[in-house]
C-alpha cells in the first residue's frame, strides 16, 4: 500500500507536470475538453490547470496535509463515491485529491459535461505512481460506495440527501460569490474584479454574480476597467445568453446598464444569469454587514478591496483558491479522516 509520503510525492510530481505543460498539449487538452462542453476553451482550461498546479505546490501541499496528522498507511480504506460537477474544467479534482491523500478509494462519477479532463489527470497520476491504480475507479453508479461527496443544485441536493441518507456524506448545494465595493477602488483593482466575474464565463460558484455598492455608486469606472474582457462576447454560447437576457430586459423595461458584453441591474437576488451582474446598494457598513449576514449560507466567497472585508479575498483572487479553501466551507479532509 502507498504511504502518505508516496501519495504526497506523486501529487507534487503531477503539479510539476501541469506547470511544465507544452503549449501543444494544453491546446490538445482544451480541444478534447471542449468537445463535451463548449465553454471549456483554451483560456479557461489553462486557467483551471494553472489553479491545480498552484494547489499542488510542494510546500503548500505538505503544510496542508501536516495539519491533519494522517497515518502513513490507511489500514481501513473506504470506497468514497464522488458525483462530479461539470460547470468548470476539472472542478472535482480537489475532492479526488483529498480522498486519495487520505488513503481511501476514489469512486468518481464524472459529469457528462466534463468526462475527459479529470480522467486524464487521474490517468497521469497513475502514470506517475502506479500504486494509485487500485485506488482510482471511474464509475457510473455509486451503489457500493461507503461514503459520498456530491455537488448539485438545491433541487438535486434534496434528492442526494434522501438517496444517500444512510451513508456518511457531504452534500453541497448552490453557492455563489459576491463583491463588496466602496467606490474607492483603483482601476487595477476593478480590472482584477473582471476576472472574478467573467473567468469561466461566470459559471463557477466562485464567480462573482452580485456586487454590493454604496448608494449613488458610479459604474462608469467599473465598466471602463472591464473593457479588456470584451472578447467574452465572441463566444457563441455566451453571446446567445447576452442577447437573450438583453432582449428580456428591453421587452420588460427592466432598468439596466450595458457595455456591450455585460449588463448590470439592481436585484435582491444573489445568482445572476450568464452575462449579467446583479447589484444591491447599502447605506452604511452596518447595513452591508446585515445584508451579507442574511445570505451567508449561500455564499462561496466574498471579494473586496485588499481583502479588507472580513473573511474575504482580494479582487482577482476568487478563482485562485488555496488547497485549504474548501467548497461550502466544509472540511473535506476532516470528514474523510473520520470515516
Amino acid at each position: 500500500m502507498l504511504t502518505l509520503e508516496n501519495r504526497i510525492s506523486a501529487f507534487i510530481k503531477l503539479g510539476d507536470y501541469l506547470r511544465n505543460l507544452p503549449e501543444e498539449e494544453r491546446e490538445y487538452l482544451a480541444r478534447r475538453a471542449g468537445q463535451h462542453n463548449n465553454f471549456f476553451d483554451l483560456p479557461n482550461v489553462s486557467a483551471a490547470l494553472d489553479g491545480l498546479a498552484g494547489m499542488l505546490e510542494k510546500e503548500q501541499l505538505q503544510r496542508w496535509v501536516a495539519a491533519y496528522d494522517l497515518p502513513q498507511v490507511n489500514e481501513n480504506p473506504k470506497k468514497v463515491g464522488v458525483v462530479m460537477a461539470g460547470n468548470i474544467p476539472a472542478v472535482g479534482f480537489h475532492d479526488a485529491l483529498c480522498i486519495l491523500l487520505a488513503g481511501h478509494v476514489l469512486q468518481a462519477k464524472p459529469s457528462s459535461e466534463d468526462p475527459f479532463l479529470l480522467p486524464h489527470l487521474l490517468g497521469k497520476l497513475v502514470e506517475i505512481e502506479p500504486g494509485f491504480e487500485p485506488q482510482i475507479q471511474l464509475v457510473q453508479m455509486l451503489k457500493d460506495s461507503e461514503a459520498i461527496i456530491a455537488t448539485g443544485s438545491d433541487n438535486t441536493a434534496r434528492y442526494f440527501e434522501y438517496y444517500f441518507a444512510k451513508r456518511p456524506h457531504i452534500i453541497r448545494k448552490n453557492r455563489t460569490s459576491v463583491a463588496v465595493l466602496t467606490g474607492e477602488e483603483t482601476k487595477e483593482e476593478l480590472t482584477a474584479l473582471g476576472d472574478d466575474i467573467l473567468r469561466y464565463y461566470g459559471l463557477g460558484c466562485r464567480n462573482v454574480a452580485k456586487a454590493y455598492v454604496p448608494e449613488g455608486y458610479n459604474f462608469t469606472p467599473f465598466f471602463e476597467a472591464l473593457e479588456y474582457k470584451k472578447e467574452v462576447v465572441n463566444h457563441h454560447k455566451y453571446q446567445n445568453n447576452y442577447d437573450y437576457n438583453k432582449s428580456i430586459y428591453l421587452v420588460n423595461g427592466v432598468p439596466h446598464l450595458d457595455n456591450g458584453f455585460l449588463m448590470v441591474t439592481e436585484s435582491k437576488q444573489l445568482v445572476s444569469p450568464i452575462s449579467v451582474l446583479f447589484y444591491e446598494t447599502y447605506a452604511t457598513k452596518q447595513d452591508l454587514a446585515q445584508k451579507l449576514e442574511g445570505v451567508q449560507e449561500k455564499l462561496q466567497c466574498v471579494v473586496s478591496k485588499e481583502g479588507d472585508w472580513e473573511n474575504s479575498f482580494s479582487f482577482g483572487q476568487a478563482q485562485c483558491p488555496a488547497v485549504s479553501d474548501y467548497a461550502d466551507g466544509i472540511d473535506t479532509m476532516e470528514f474523510l479522516k473520520k470515516l
